[in-house]
């Protein structure tokens, strides 16, 4: 939906976006986005699934909106968008996506980590790859020396659609009592200082990936340091 709108969130933070023509995105797996036409793909404000969306008259105070969303998250944060006027509305049903297809190097990457668990942290044994969930396969489902299960998203490049991703993935696998408080693992080459801080944020570990000592390539008797 394109639209006039006013947007404000409550949680850990509040933040006020006052009325002004935005596009709103609403997916099948219940997150709401807010874009600016700027920003490339990063929102304004949004809300991670679960969540559940109403919609509502505007109470009197509320001058000006035709209709009010009201999008709530089980952590309690609260996103409350205030529609004036539409400009365009539209719905899709999109087919089922095969996900991602990694790069050679991504790829081998997964394979030489699967093939190296301990590489992510001592005493990991490998349970499965690409392990299935109702929104994607996760790269690698990994035990460790205690029992605990963890799942592993393999980036080349860590970015923080990167940890989206596996947040999402792990909201889904804790609801599983057979896996239990599933940890999150970060791999990749090279991890953005933002996917750093908001991976630290939501508990997950991140890991840097040396893929040329994984390869066997890495010679230490080659090094100056």
């Amino acid at each position: 939906m394109i639209a006039n709108c006013q947007v404000d969130y409550g949680g850990r933070l509040t933040a006020h976006l006052p009325y002004a023509k935005r596009l709103i995105i609403v997916k099948a797996d219940g997150s709401v986005s807010i874009h600016a036409d700027d920003r490339a793909y990063k929102p304004l404000n949004w809300m991670s699934p679960p969540c559940t969306l109403t919609i509502r008259p505007p109470a009197p105070d509320e001058v000006g909106a035709s209709e009010v969303w009201e999008v709530n998250a089980k952590s309690g944060d609260r996103l409350v968008i205030a529609i004036a006027e539409v400009f365009h509305d539209h719905q899709e049903s999109f087919a089922v996506d095969p996900g991602l297809e990694k790069d050679g190097v991504e790829a081998h990457l997964q394979e030489l980590l699967a093939a190296n668990p301990t590489a992510l942290g001592d005493g990991y044994t490998l349970v499965q790859r690409e392990y299935r969930t109702p929104i994607g396969p996760v790269d690698l489902l990994l035990k460790d020396a205690s029992g605990h299960y963890a799942a592993v998203e393999v980036k080349r490049r860590g970015e923080i659609a990167g940890v989206e991703q596996l947040t999402r993935y792990l909201d889904l696998m804790r609801r599983d009592p057979l896996l239990g408080d599933v940890a999150g693992v970060f791999a990749a080459q090279v991890i953005k200082p933002q996917a750093r801080t908001l991976a630290n944020d939501r508990g997950i570990a991140c890991v840097l990936v040396d893929y040329d000592a994984l390869r066997g390539l890495d010679d230490p008797t080659d090094r100056l340091f």
